[in-house]
């Protein structure tokens, strides 16, 4: 039978092999999303890079419901293969996909006829908005298929098979890093044909997750119109939270390009370059907060407060070593990221200010990961989708104004920085709190949980698969604990 391994031995190792193999599968989509924008770049028009920008606030707004749907099939199916009952895992899991079917098309249809109007909420005007318009056009009705592919590869992590999950996305990459080229300078397609090359490494993501779950794990199911009915409560009791923790982030962006837009499309399109250069260059802390959720989760389980308290000061040490070593590169290299995208004018000058010095302070929104996902594993999930979503709305928008109003774009930056800072610094301070007042019992059967509704006896699942990993015994979490020994293994 499986250990619980985190509940011992150092506790700065278990979060740099937790990280860095989390970080490969993330980082292929976001570095193909960094390509996207360079081959445009090499294109030579400056609108193609700022309708990218414009189109990516977009596409990131609705790929963010497909993640929360994601975490509500991951976690309750997950759950009941934790208690060795696959008949319901398989049933939750095809009631879980009709589901994220449902609302990505129902998403996708609302978007595609709102996308002018999105645009022009967003900033985009003219040429540039038409530009835009014809990417999402192209890519947003496609959101069905990216949504169900990201789902079936929260299946496949909850039955722990990790590796093939990591493979389907490293695959989609590999497929849109290929096409990109092709379409948009052999076949002369521009802007379209990245979308095309986009929606076609969803395809790939889908089916090789798809033959995942139904061919070599055998979890399909047809499911009875009751069962679909009895399982919508607690699917929507873990997607609803996920969905609006998940989509604060791209509101505030959102938020943001819009503030920029005011300045010009050149403007627009250094922002789009640093937004598509942010996850490729920190992608380690996009990853962090999830990577820790399992040690946070087996030492609450254990009632090893000082563990728990350690794997939080730990985390933030890794996260600001991390970027500060990252903001150096950054920095070094700012000419040659200029001249590699192209950029002229006020977009190189966006560039080159926020590579100088903006990027060290996202230490602030990396230390906000991390106490989201304390949060998520100490039975507050409400509390990360509070500070999102606080930080998207109270934590930008008066800023942003303030700095827009005095100091012009660059002062837009900064009240970005300075919102990322107050929350970053608040949701630490709120998570180290609920560390020392978290009440604790044996085999991590909290009260904390049951006051808020979420024991798993009542029948609620939380809202991510690591909560349930910290509640759940060491025979019903065998399987995660046994694939994450094998990527241990490997990264060591």
């Amino acid at each position: 039978m499986a250990q619980a391994k985190f509940v011992q031995g150092d506790l700065m190792r278990h979060i740099w092999v937790m990280t860095s193999t989390a970080t490969i599968g993330i980082s292929a989509l976001f570095i193909v999303d960094l390509l996207d924008m360079f081959y445009l770049s090499m294109l030579g028009q400056a609108e193609l890079a700022a309708a990218v920008g414009y189109a990516g606030t977009v596409s990131f707004f609705t790929t963010s419901i497909g993640i929360g749907l994601s975490i509500a099939l991951g976690a309750v199916v997950s759950r009941a293969l934790g208690q060795k009952q696959i008949e319901q895992a398989k049933r939750l899991l095809a009631s879980s996909a009709i589901i994220t079917v449902m609302v990505s098309c129902g998403v996708s249809v609302i978007v595609t006829l709102c996308i002018p109007d999105i645009l022009a909420l967003v900033g985009a005007t003219g040429n540039t908005a038409t530009l835009a318009a014809s990417f999402l056009y192209i890519l947003v009705p496609s959101l069905p298929i990216i949504c169900l592919a990201m789902a079936l590869g929260a299946a496949l992590r909850a039955v722990g098979d990790a590796k093939l999950s990591m493979m389907s996305a490293l695959s989609g990459g590999a497929v849109n890093a290929v096409l990109d080229p092709i379409f948009i300078f052999m076949l002369g397609m521009g802007i379209e044909g990245a979308a095309i090359a986009s929606v076609l490494a969803r395809v790939c993501v889908l089916i090789i997750a798809a033959r995942g779950v139904v061919y070599k794990h055998q979890l399909f199911r047809r499911n009875s119109l009751n069962e679909f009915r009895q399982d919508l409560r607690p699917v929507f009791a873990i997607a609803g939270p996920a969905m609006l923790t998940n989509i604060a982030t791209p509101i505030g962006n959102g938020i943001v390009m819009r503030s920029i837009a005011e300045y010009g499309d050149s403007y627009v399109a250094g922002w789009a370059v640093i937004g598509r250069m942010i996850p490729v260059a920190f992608g380690m802390i996009f990853a962090l907060s999830g990577a820790i959720g399992p040690i946070v989760g087996q030492n609450f389980g254990a009632c090893q407060r000082e563990r728990v308290r350690a794997t939080l000061t730990k985390a933030i040490y890794f996260c600001s070593l991390y970027v500060s070593v990252v903001s150096v590169v950054l920095y070094l290299g700012r000419n040659l990221i200029v001249e590699g995208f192209d950029l002229h004018g006020d977009g190189a000058e966006l560039v080159h200010y926020f590579l100088e010095y903006l990027s060290i302070f996202f230490v602030f929104s990396g230390i906000l990961f991390v106490a989201n996902a304390s949060f998520n594993n100490l039975g507050k999930p409400k509390y990360s989708t509070l500070f999102n979503i606080g930080k998207a709305t109270l934590g930008t928008v008066p800023f942003v104004y303030v700095g827009g109003h005095f100091w012009g774009v660059y002062g837009v930056l900064w009240g970005q920085v300075v919102g990322s800072i107050l929350f970053g610094i608040l949701g630490v301070w709120v998570a180290y709190r609920l560390v020392d007042n978290v009440t604790m019992t044996p085999h991590g059967e909290d009260t904390e949980f049951e006051k808020e509704g979420l024991s798993l006896s009542s029948g609620n699942a939380l809202s991510s698969s690591t909560v349930q990993m910290a509640q759940l015994s060491e025979e019903q979490s065998s399987l995660a604990l046994e694939n994450d020994d094998e990527l241990e293994r490997k990264a060591t």
